[in-house]
């Protein structure tokens, strides 16, 4: 392999029903600030059928490039489909990076791609950036149970591929004058290249918040007490127009769906208003939710670390702290 035949950035832009996933530009963001320090471009890669009104999305919030491929045996996602055509792609253009989103398609995805090339894939990244001497992409994703951050790079095989959380990076405000290239990609794919037949897509019933959406979290932890606490909280959310979510050791205990974690082995957050009940602040956790516009942190434990974190620090206990507060709120609503 002659490494110097790679050039580029290439971000995969997940979509799903038609509508771009939160990942997909937050990683166009990322990338973009990746390819401005390696003075390459940055590609988009989007697969799917009856897309063609997504690339223009991308090109505004920063895409340079997108590579899209609108055929009919893309409309429902794939491993054999999606991986066929991303490998057939990048053995023909050679991009140096790829990115792909954490999510449950990325993660499926991710290693298939790297697999068929034989390049090494970092999972779950937290952080990205580039060597200044060697232009390596240095990823960094928590390892150990999150105890340790471990900076991982690929030196000897190309392209560079990472899984990278969402939420964990901002995407670029949209721009409708940015300018970009759009190339409609033919390929060759066919229904023998897909072994698993798609026979019904069925909707999960279960009414789950995306938290990494919300503007407002009230998020608990084990100084809860027990899963009533989370009544409370979610009283307080709901006043506020935000959602309720929860440290590992709620969700350890069982108070809350999994779903709902904040933290280094949950979901990474930026809302513009986190409060924090009952939950010390381990690393894990603030590495979580550390990038929250303001931090609001209730605890009966002074010395507790979220407390040296927070914006506003209020030492007691949540159940005689919180009442008052919803009190007021439905006063000032009504």
């Amino acid at each position: 392999m002659n490494i110097s035949d790679f050039k580029g950035i290439w971000v995969f832009a997940e979509q799903r029903d038609g509508k771009l996933q939160k990942v997909a530009l937050e990683l166009v963001g990322k990338g973009k600030e990746l390819a401005k320090k390696l003075g390459v471009e940055l590609t988009a890669v989007l697969l799917g059928h009856n897309i063609d009104d997504i690339p223009k999305q991308l090109v505004e919030h920063g895409a340079d490039k997108v590579l899209y491929v609108n055929n009919p045996l893309l409309k429902n996602y794939t491993t054999d489909g999606y991986t066929k055509v991303i490998y057939d792609l990048i053995e023909e253009r050679k991009p140096e990076v790829l990115l792909v989103g954490a999510t449950y398609i990325g993660r499926d995805l991710g290693p298939r791609i790297s697999s068929r090339l034989g390049t090494g894939l970092t999972a779950d990244c937290t952080g990205l950036d580039i060597d200044d001497e060697k232009k390596n992409l240095l990823m960094t994703r928590p390892a150990f149970g999150g105890n340790l951050m471990a900076t991982i790079a690929c030196e000897n095989n190309r392209p560079q591929m990472s899984t990278v959380r969402p939420g964990v990076f901002a995407k670029l405000e949209k721009d409708s004058n940015r300018k970009g290239t759009i190339e409609n990609v033919k390929v060759s794919l066919k229904e023998s290249d897909i072994r698993v037949k798609i026979k019904d897509v069925v909707k999960l019933a279960k009414q789950i918040e995306d938290i990494s959406e919300a503007k407002i979290l009230v998020s608990g932890g084990r100084g809860l007490g027990g899963p009533e606490g989370f009544d409370l909280l979610k009283q307080l959310a709901d006043l506020m127009g935000g959602a309720i979510s929860g440290s590992r050791a709620a969700i350890d205990n069982g108070w809350i769906d999994k779903a709902y974690q904040v933290g280094q082995t949950g979901k990474t957050v930026r809302p513009n208003l986190y409060i924090a009940c009952g939950i010390s602040g381990a690393i894990q956790h603030l590495a979580g939710m550390q990038e929250s516009d303001y931090i609001v942190a209730i605890n009966k434990d002074e010395s507790a670390p979220i407390m040296k974190v927070a914006d506003m620090s209020i030492v007691g206990d949540y159940k005689k702290i919180l009442p008052p507060m919803i009190e007021e709120i439905k006063q000032a609503n009504s």
